[in-house]
């Protein structure tokens, strides 16, 4: 009786780690903010679903190189990157297509978002518009090709082009000196000509605001999400609105393939998707919504990627265009500009 009764306590508590197991979401996100979407998305979804939220942050590279690693046995439920990433893990066959139907605000979406690397294996949450700041009390931006002009010579930063707002900053630099190749080959070159005219090739946003305070640098393409660094600051940053239009690019949700933990992982989406959540999320400038419902008040949207007229004007690179381009963009990079 004692042994059949010790055999009962073991496997209870076989299956209580094993429903612990199952009641755990494990989640990949982007280091930038975790605190405060931890405040705002992750501990209250744990309150709504009774689960276990694990967060897992880390730069892109090796984001994805953890999903792929652990492909035959997933260590993540659920992650958030560019389109391009996720489209690059799609190729590779790691992700798990959606089925849409489980999220019930994907209609509230804006168009771009919902199937935004095709075969609906990614959604997207966030969008970002990219532009040029700078200081309107020395200079006025009206076009893109201003960062190449005699006027800005030696007093420009342009990002490097293995970050995020590289390409985007040649693709609106091709279509101001009217180049369309997606190779970028003569964009490349017009940055070359002037690559010593260049203050620096800055790889994070952060390192412009201290060199535009001290006028070293008065003009620079930035995403939108680092505009609060600038427009925080007592000096008179403006946020461009060349004529060729703005670019930018969108954050997307996914899913791994075979992580036996869909019904959760659905859940959460569903709920970081959702009109309630998404105004939270950009009331908290965390980031712009997706969700074309949300509404927020005009000193808010300020600081946002909001509204429908700006997210359907973004001039966007294709991501395959980018996955397909950029070793070919790095190599002419830095035999032409950095050599």
């Amino acid at each position: 009786m004692k042994r059949l009764f010790a055999m009962g306590a073991a496997l209870a508590l076989i299956a209580g780690a094993a429903n612990a197991q199952e009641n755990k979401l494990t989640i990949s996100v982007y280091s930038f903010g975790t605190d405060a979407m931890t405040a705002a998305v992750f501990n209250p979804f744990e309150e709504v679903c009774g689960c276990e939220v694990v967060v897992e942050t880390g730069n892109s590279v090796e984001r994805m190189a953890k999903i792929e690693a652990n492909a035959a046995n997933p260590v993540i439920d659920v992650a958030v990157m560019s389109t391009q990433d996720a489209l690059s893990l799609a190729r590779k066959g790691l992700l798990q297509p959606l089925d849409v139907s489980k999220l019930s605000s994907y209609d509230d979406l804006y168009e771009a978002a919902k199937d935004p690397i095709g075969d609906n294996m990614a959604v997207g949450y966030g969008f970002y518009a990219t532009s040029i700041v700078y200081r309107s009390d020395l200079v006025d931006i009206d076009s893109w090709a201003d960062l190449l002009s005699d006027d800005l010579k030696g007093r420009v930063a342009l990002p490097n082009i293995t970050g995020t707002q590289g390409p985007l900053t040649l693709y609106m630099l091709g279509q101001a000196l009217g180049y369309d190749d997606i190779s970028f080959a003569d964009t490349i070159g017009a940055v070359a000509e002037s690559a010593d005219d260049i203050v620096t090739f800055y790889s994070r946003s952060s390192e412009l605001v201290q060199l535009m305070m001290q006028e070293e640098v008065i003009a620079a393409p930035v995403g939108r999400f680092a505009w609060s660094r600038f427009s925080g600051s007592d000096f008179p940053f403006k946020w461009a609105e060349p004529k060729e239009g703005q670019t930018g690019g969108m954050n997307v949700m996914l899913m791994t393939k075979d992580n036996g933990n869909e019904e959760l992982a659905y859940q959460f989406m569903d709920y970081w998707l959702s009109t309630e959540v998404q105004t939270r999320v950009a009331e908290l400038k965390l980031d712009s919504p997706a969700n074309a419902k949300v509404v927020v008040s005009d000193e808010i949207a300020e600081s946002l990627t909001y509204g429908a007229d700006l997210i359907n004007s973004l001039n966007m690179l294709d991501p395959a265009a980018i996955i397909d381009n950029r070793d070919a963009w790095l190599e002419r990079w830095n035999e032409e500009v950095i050599n």
